[in-house]
């Protein structure tokens, strides 16, 4: 039995593998009640919780996992006098060496490249032919792309490239076509390049169909996947770090305490916290906290918290009726910021009704922007580079939203500041890290470059 289990927005897959009672997770996420009340739900023991690799772009849930159910915890043991290794005790899980689950054998393939240290798990069921029945690739092979090989830096990026490449090329070499392929990414991470939609694939569908599998020389691989990295997060680094150290325990998800509007006003003058504003973004220019930083609770919060929110800041939640949040704490422990001490009960509308300081961000239709073009307006584009490239508004400056807090001097004060970008989402992040950081006259262009297309409003490429 496999069951796969998602987050979205971070695209992130972990699995339960089981036979006859006994279960392994693969790369558990941080909130790991999920897997313990499937296995209780199942009638499993989780009896062993394994990870592909030290990750980057999520806090790991396995050290958690493996004390809360009494499992034993297997991780690489690829990792000597690397940069980042585990320092924490584990069996050292190497290439090679197998662990049993009932009627099943999971044998740990070495297979560097995304890190020095990375595994991936072969499947046997030994009721069945001798023949592996899936591979758990981690973020080695993904649907339709490879891992990025560049999270340790430019001095290393080139030889984990070419380490890449061997992995594909020799490691799983004597596999089947037909061999199941479950990565642990799907579609919108930022860990590869162009990961397709579907969650899992076939090895020979693969290596017919991937373009880093498919024919290309071992330098043509290299530079065409050091080409092709999406943009690289700050936090990866510090989840690095949280992970070969090994997170935090929590005893439970932090932040469920509801603020009366008086202790919450008391609490921000005592602690100096980062307030996130949950809401949407028409209604955070309507009214927010000054010095509120908007990031829409949904699936997206967990990737632009953990790139755009300080760590080193305790954190008090902002929402509405329609926020959730114990979801929204869930999904900023899953990027390691685990300091969130409570939230607004009431909502933004308690903080009205007191008749406290509101600030306000103003909206723009894209209509309203068009007709300025003429003046020449500073327009600021937030988005990605790929989307920078397939069309932007003429005249645009392009800073993505990831990048803008060390970029903020690149921004006029003097002149109102438009921010754009797919939808009005990221660029409503963007606004308010800018007003936090000082800045003055900014206004958010509602629906972003969505709504600028569909009006058929001129567009440049580059």
């Amino acid at each position: 039995m496999i069951q796969r289990f998602e987050v979205p927005g971070l695209a992130h897959y972990s699995y339960v593998v089981a036979s006859q009672g006994r279960a392994v997770v693969i790369d558990p996420k941080r909130d790991v009640d999920t897997y313990l009340e499937y296995a209780e739900r199942h009638g499993l023991q989780i009896t062993h919780v394994v990870e592909t690799h030290i990750h980057a772009d999520y806090a790991s849930g396995a050290t958690a996992l493996s004390q809360a159910a009494g499992a034993e915890l297997w991780l690489s043991g690829h990792d000597e006098g690397e940069e980042f290794a585990y320092q924490f005790p584990h069996h050292p899980f190497r290439n090679g060496e197998e662990l049993m689950v009932g009627d099943l054998r999971l044998v740990a393939i070495h297979t560097p490249g995304h890190t020095p240290e990375h595994l991936s798990f072969l499947l046997y069921d030994r009721t069945r032919c001798g023949q592996p029945l899936a591979l758990f690739t981690g973020d080695f092979i993904f649907v339709g792309s490879l891992g990025r090989p560049d999270l340790l830096g430019e001095a290393v990026k080139r030889r984990l490239a070419e380490a890449l490449y061997e992995s594909v090329h020799n490691r799983v070499k004597m596999l089947p076509d037909g061999l199941e392929l479950y990565p642990g990414h799907g579609a919108g991470s930022l860990c590869g390049a162009g990961i397709a939609e579907r969650p899992h694939s076939t090895l020979g569908y693969e290596r017919f169909c991937n373009i880093f599998m498919a024919g290309l020389s071992k330098e043509e691989f290299v530079e065409t996947i050091l080409r092709t990295v999406p943009p690289f997060p700050g936090y990866y680094r510090r989840m690095k770090q949280i992970n070969s150290e090994g997170p935090k325990l929590l005893e439970t998800i932090p932040g469920g305490r509801g603020l009366s509007v008086q202790e919450f006003r008391e609490w921000m003058e005592r602690i100096h916290p980062v307030i996130v504003d949950l809401r949407r973004p028409e209604a955070f220019g309507g009214a927010h906290i000054p010095g509120a930083l908007n990031i829409g609770w949904g699936p997206n919060l967990s990737l632009w918290a953990g790139w755009v929110a300080p760590s080193d800041r305790p954190i008090l939640l902002v929402g509405d009726e329609n926020t959730d949040i114990e979801q929204a704490r869930r999904s900023l422990i899953r990027v390691g910021l685990d300091d969130v001490r409570g939230y607004l009960k009431g909502g933004m509308r308690s903080w009205i009704e007191a008749g406290f300081e509101q600030a306000h961000l103003a909206q723009q239709s894209v209509q309203e922007l068009a007709a300025k073009l003429a003046q020449k307006p500073f327009i600021l584009d937030v988005r990605s580079p790929a989307e920078w490239k397939a069309g932007h508004i003429p005249g645009a400056v392009h800073i993505p939203a990831g990048e803008l807090r060390g970029r903020a001097s690149e921004v006029p004060t003097d002149v109102p500041v438009h921010v754009v970008c797919g939808s009005g989402y990221r660029s409503s992040i963007a606004s308010s890290l800018l007003a936090g950081l000082g800045l003055k006259n900014l206004i958010n262009i509602v629906g972003g470059m969505a709504a600028w297309t569909a009006q058929q409003l001129p567009v440049e490429r580059s």
